[in-house]
């Protein structure tokens, strides 16, 4: 793969992204974080600015995004929908031709996958999805290099998603999962399945990688789990259904039980974060030495500084 074929690049989803793109990205963010760790200080970024739009609230996406742009020399620069005019008195598409002359990329944070999409068309700069209520890429690829660190190689490896199945961060795991050969099943209620046409549309980059994609109710489908993850039962802009998730997903709370029925002691715990511990998750799985989430949580600087060496 030619790395310049990636030059001026933007992530919306992983879906046009090759898994030897996606490999690349990998092996960047291995790189950037043996650098960061040693304490190696570049300035790649340096003369470049990028524009960090947030509609929702953020820790990690947001400090991710800040930090690995500042430590290369970059001015990042937060706007919030209080700051700018994004779909209010103004179009999205003239936010987008106005930030493209004057930023050399823009983060976005929202709610809408349209509003991302328009970005990365209209702007004329590489564009970056840093949530939308349709897809997580960022979080997807700090995930598998967190399996990385722990297991080596992806293939063969199998990944448990146990909770809501209809989620964001489960469509980014699916698409990154299939391309990448990991296994991957979603265990949640019916109701809760992901959308048959993600999974139609995965299975095809599945059976290229040999990966192993699945949805089941049962919780014995956890059974051999390298890694069991989860998320949030209530997303951002769900609380309304806060009641109807927890009596559907209570019985899939992640906990000592549930790992155990993974036969595996080798088994690793993983969660995007914020957690709300003693729902999703009990206090002992996400406080014990198989979590992974600290790691998790770190690897989103080294991926997104990864994403933007690659494509600015």
């Amino acid at each position: 793969m030619n790395p310049a074929t990636l030059k001026g690049r933007s992530l919306v989803n992983w879906k046009d992204w090759t898994p030897e793109e996606i490999r690349y990205l990998l092996e960047l963010s291995h790189t950037a974080k043996k650098a960061s760790h040693n304490r190696d200080v570049h300035q790649r970024f340096l003369g470049k600015t990028l524009a960090m739009i947030f509609e929702k609230r953020s820790t990690r996406t947001r400090c991710a995004f800040e930090t690995a742009f500042g430590e290369e020399g970059g001015h990042p620069v937060f706007l919030s929908t209080q700051d700018i005019q994004l779909g209010a008195k103004e179009s999205i598409e003239d936010t987008a031709r106005v930030l493209g002359r004057m930023f050399s990329a823009i983060e976005f944070r929202g709610y809408n996958q349209d509003t991302v999409e328009i970005l990365a068309a209209k702007s004329g700069i590489p564009v970056y999805n840093g949530l939308t209520d349709d897809y997580h890429p960022t979080q997807a690829l700090a995930d598998v290099m967190t399996l990385e660190e722990a297991f080596g190689k992806l293939e063969g490896r199998t990944m448990c998603f146990v909770g809501d199945g209809r989620n964001n961060v489960v469509r980014s795991l699916l698409i990154i999962s299939a391309k990448l050969g990991l296994n991957l099943t979603v265990v949640s209620p019916k109701k809760l399945f992901p959308e048959q046409a993600i999974l139609d549309e995965v299975a095809g980059w599945a059976v290229q990688s040999g990966a192993k994609i699945a949805v089941s109710e049962d919780l014995d489908a956890v059974k051999g789990a390298d890694c069991v993850y989860t998320d949030v039962w209530v997303s951002m802009g769900e609380e309304s259904y806060s009641e109807e998730r927890r009596r559907l997903l209570f019985p899939y709370q992640v906990n000592a039980a549930l790992m155990a029925r993974t036969e595996n002691p080798a088994v690793i715990f993983m969660h995007c974060l914020p957690a709300v511990k003693g729902q999703e998750v009990s206090i002992d799985v996400i406080e014990s030495p198989s979590s992974r989430v600290w790691d998790q949580a770190e690897n989103r600087k080294h991926t997104i500084k990864a994403i933007m060496l690659a494509t600015l």
